[in-house]
């Protein structure tokens, strides 16, 4: 879609509001929860699932109409089709958080988020490396077309499958629970405000990260389209190697630690895509490899500790409500940050300057502001509440010294 509307010739604030649509119109959950008792969770999530991905065919045709419409008329529809995606996405996504808590035991969860992110990211590595060969270096509108016709038939195809995943009915609602629902009091949870603030500091650091590497790897590093998909689809190789990370940790340890350390991995990936945006190294696979893996590897992480944390601290009481305030703060400050981003980008402009040895401008500018985000992310972690959470240091006691020398008995027998 980056690329798509890159071709269209949005700007680096249209590129933010596109990136920004999905977890922007998160805010939908809101309304949204009231109806999951009275629906079923299925139902919700299957009729939202059917409906976004009828949008979807629409959108593969939209590459198909430059014969009669200019760029700007295309660029319009295609916004508006993604804004009538995202709606759809945000309401039936309501139902998902609740419905997989019902079906997952507690000891289970952090195993399950953990199985689950090696499917997200390994079927989001094929299709990636399958997109790049399928538009090529210089794509047509054709070959955007085709790609989204391949989005939409796999979506057609998810949907059987989302039918034969067990239903469960939503808990009963408490006595008196008919009233006003008390979202300042589930805000103001000391817990739970700390975990939402947290989300603010991380959405705010990662949330337009894919949307402009893929950007500076356009226009700063001039590669070829067909070349930044193959290296954003590396980034999924992150999300596999997550399973490791986290499998048996997740659970055994807890939520902060990990958290902790996707903000610790975040600050360093900030530093390396600003010494490639300010002249201090060079754009090679050497360094560019191993920072798309930790773009992936960051979010992978992030995703199942923050969801697993979230059902840690759900009170019995109002949980779908709460879970819809949690998921809306989340997407939604996730959804403003590539707005604000891109408004930033455009304000630079082409504006440059050498100063301290390092060349300023308007990318290195940003992946230094992320930089600072995910270092004030990792300070919040340190405020979180979780009962039995092990330390930071005992995480990366683990990493550095016992696992190396768990390999190393197992390689060489002593």
């Amino acid at each position: 879609m980056v690329l798509y509307a890159k071709s269209l010739g949005a700007s680096a604030t249209v590129l933010g509001i596109l990136a920004g649509m999905m977890p922007l119109l998160v805010i939908t959950q809101i309304p949204a929860a009231k109806f999951l008792g009275r629906i079923g969770y299925q139902r919700f999530v299957l009729t939202g699932w059917s409906t976004r991905v009828a949008v979807i065919f629409l959108i593969a045709l939209l590459p198909l109409t430059g014969g009669f419409l200019d760029r700007a008329t295309q660029l319009i529809l295609l916004l508006a089709l993604l804004l009538a995606f995202n709606v759809f996405r945000g309401i039936s996504s309501a139902a998902w958080l609740p419905w997989i808590m019902e079906l997952v035991p507690a000891t289970l969860r952090g195993r399950h988020f953990a199985r689950e992110q090696v499917w997200t990211n390994g079927a989001s590595f094929v299709v990636f490396a399958c997109s790049a060969l399928m538009l090529g270096g210089h794509p047509t509108p054709a070959r955007f077309g085709a790609v989204f016709l391949f989005s939409a038939l796999a979506g057609a195809i998810s949907l059987p499958y989302l039918r034969k995943v067990p239903d469960c009915p939503p808990p009963p609602e408490a006595a008196g629970g008919k009233g006003p629902v008390p979202w300042r009091a589930l805000a103001g949870h000391p817990p739970f405000r700390k975990l939402l603030e947290l989300n603010v500091a991380w959405s705010v650091a990662y949330g337009g990260v894919m949307t402009f590497v893929v950007k500076f790897l356009k226009d700063g590093a001039q590669m070829p389209d067909d070349r930044i998909l193959l290296l954003m689809s590396v980034s999924f190789a992150g999300g596999l190697f997550s399973p490791w990370l986290m499998g048996p940790r997740l659970d055994r340890l807890g939520s902060r630690p990990l958290l902790a350390f996707t903000m610790a991995t975040g600050v360093v990936m900030g530093v390396g895509w600003w010494l490639i945006a300010a002249g201090l190294a060079p754009a090679g696979n050497v360094l560019v490899l191993p920072l798309v893996v930790c773009v992936g590897l960051v979010n992978a992480v992030f995703s199942a500790a923050n969801n697993r944390l979230a059902m840690q601290l759900a009170p019995a009481m109002g949980r779908d409500h709460f879970f819809a305030l949690f998921m809306v703060v989340w997407q939604l400050t996730l959804g403003l940050s590539p707005v604000l981003w891109g408004l930033l980008l455009d304000l630079v402009g082409p504006w440059s300057a050498h100063g301290w040895g390092a060349d300023w401008n308007r990318y290195s500018i940003y992946f230094a502001l992320v930089a600072g985000a995910f270092g004030v992310a990792f300070w919040l972690c340190q405020r979180l509440d979780e009962p039995k959470a092990a330390e930071f240091p005992t995480l990366m006691r683990e990493l550095l010294l016992d696992e190396p020398r768990r390999w190393w008995l197992l390689l060489t027998g002593r």
